[in-house]
């Protein structure tokens, strides 16, 4: 699951990154209204978390603009905490849900996991295939009686093979999810989480494996 995260405050906004990014969510962040438009009418998002009060654009203003072009991506407002109207205004624009400052961090997971289960393509908390199992929410892969945790971007990588078995993911698709569409990290990384992903799947013993489609991508299969 990938998210934008705007917030003008950078201590917040960073708090709140490394927070997702503990939660193996990918994140992608910015500080300004204009940039959280841009990215999320150019990026390929689950979800976003946008606060109202930031510079050039504000969210109530962002949120209204990609509602009005059509982007139905799930939005979580962050609000002060008097402002009834500001959360009236932010859910007839079309926001999701909000979210009054301060909170607990577990609120705000909470939230999220809600607001991403009444997606249109929302998937169950248990993905399987050939009997190998991967839980979304304690991020273990499992196959007989055996299992282990998955690291963050092994997790995401992993995730979006096995909810589509047999289709092609390409390698541009893991860059914009996993690292963000504006990432400097070099292309051939997706190779190296490819190969820590085969070997895990090998010590479980699950007759799955990842199958390389030379320049394309990777897919999920039966092992024959």
């Amino acid at each position: 699951m990938r998210l934008l995260i705007a917030d003008d405050d950078r201590d917040i906004a960073r708090a709140l990154t490394a927070l997702f990014e503990h939660n193996h969510y990918g994140v992608d962040t910015v500080y300004n209204g204009n940039d959280a438009y841009s990215y999320a009418l150019e990026g390929n998002y689950d979800g976003i978390v946008l606060d109202i009060m930031m510079p050039g654009m504000d969210g109530l203003e962002v949120l209204r603009n990609l509602r009005g072009e059509g982007i139905k991506t799930p939005i979580l407002l962050l609000t002060a905490k008097g402002d009834i109207d500001e959360r009236v205004c932010g859910l007839d624009a079309g926001a999701d849900d909000y979210l009054p400052k301060p909170f607990a961090a577990s609120e705000l997971l909470a939230r999220i996991r809600a607001m991403l289960r009444r997606k249109d393509n929302y998937q169950m908390e248990l993905l399987e295939f050939e009997g190998m199992k991967l839980d979304l929410s304690t991020f273990e892969l499992s196959f007989s009686e055996h299992s282990l945790r998955l690291a963050n971007r092994e997790f995401q990588m992993l995730q979006l093979l096995m909810q589509s078995p047999g289709a092609v993911i390409p390698t541009e698709q893991f860059m914009e999810r996993i690292w963000g569409w504006d990432s400097e990290v070099e292309v051939s990384v997706v190779w190296v989480f490819i190969s820590n992903l085969r070997k895990k799947i090998e010590k479980l013993n699950a007759p799955v494996s990842i199958r390389a489609i030379r320049g394309v991508g990777y897919c999920m299969e039966k092992k024959f």
